[in-house]
């Protein structure tokens, strides 16, 4: 019984460790007693220049059924992995996540953008999203492009086309999940499709290395100068307007708590 467990987790090194620091992740959050408005990702908190949020967000879920559901369907994208003969493969899975990771983040933050300041939609301006699907509505898009035959595996019971999966999961989690970020799994899907039509390519070890590089310095100076954390090695200027609310962790005591003007206001979306 363990055998072809152990089996499928040496197939999929690289999804296996996703799920492992996913879950090791959310244990911690559950712990720590910490919000989603805390981690999550939104439009507010990355004009004040909380740009760390879109790693944060990526790997916080709200639940654990949330959680479950994510990594369920992110063990049956890693195929992925084994599909080096096509041009895919461990590294290709590795590079690319990166890419998802942080464009699909941009790209929704982006669309808050133009929602709220174009359309004038203030709702979005109280979301705030959390959740790993951006990167497997993306992993699920461009297995639809490079491998249409296959079927995705969801939980051993459901079985999708995926040639046709993004759409009808996009769908079909915008109408049984009420809290669903739409702009998530759909900037997922755009990023996913990118990738796949060749729009976004050239990614190798060097680049996918220097990138990570560069992820790991705006991360830390992103903490710095949003003041969420107190990096003491770290000294540049402040940049914080003290006229606009701020939100930020306060130490009292081990808890840490989260002030803005509007935290009661503030909306989950899972993605």
């Amino acid at each position: 019984m363990g055998k072809p467990l152990l089996y499928e987790i040496w197939q999929k090194p690289a999804t296996s460790c996703i799920i492992g620091i996913c879950s090791a992740i959310w244990f911690f959050i559950q712990k720590k007693n910490i919000g989603y408005s805390q981690v999550g990702l939104s439009y507010e908190a990355a004009i004040e220049g909380q740009h760390w949020r879109i790693i944060t967000s990526a790997f916080s879920h709200v639940s654990v059924l949330h959680l479950v559901f994510n990594m369920s369907a992110l063990w049956s994208l890693g195929v992925v992995e084994q599909l080096g003969h096509i041009g895919l493969g461990v590294e290709f899975y590795l590079q690319y996540t990166l890419v998802l990771l942080i464009l699909s983040g941009i790209l929704v933050l982006v669309l808050y953008h133009v929602l709220i300041q174009k359309l004038k939609l203030e709702y979005f301006r109280r979301v705030t999203a959390v959740g790993y699907s951006c990167v497997v509505f993306g992993w699920m898009t461009i297995l639809a492009v490079k491998q249409p035959s296959t079927k995705l595996n969801l939980f051993g019971v459901l079985y999708l086309p995926i040639s046709f999966a993004p759409f009808e999961s996009l769908i079909f989690t915008s109408i049984i999940v009420p809290q669903a970020s739409f702009i998530g799994h759909l900037s997922g899907i755009i990023v996913g499709y990118s990738i796949g039509w060749g729009l976004i390519q050239g990614m190798d070890n060097y680049w996918a290395v220097t990138m990570l590089g560069w992820i790991i310095l705006v991360f830390i100076f992103s903490l710095k100068r949003s003041g969420t954390f107190e990096l003491s090695f770290i000294e540049i200027e402040s940049v914080t307007d003290p006229t606009l609310p701020t939100i930020g962790f306060v130490t009292s005591g081990n808890n840490r708590t989260i002030q803005t003007e509007e935290l009661s206001n503030r909306i989950a979306e899972i993605v």
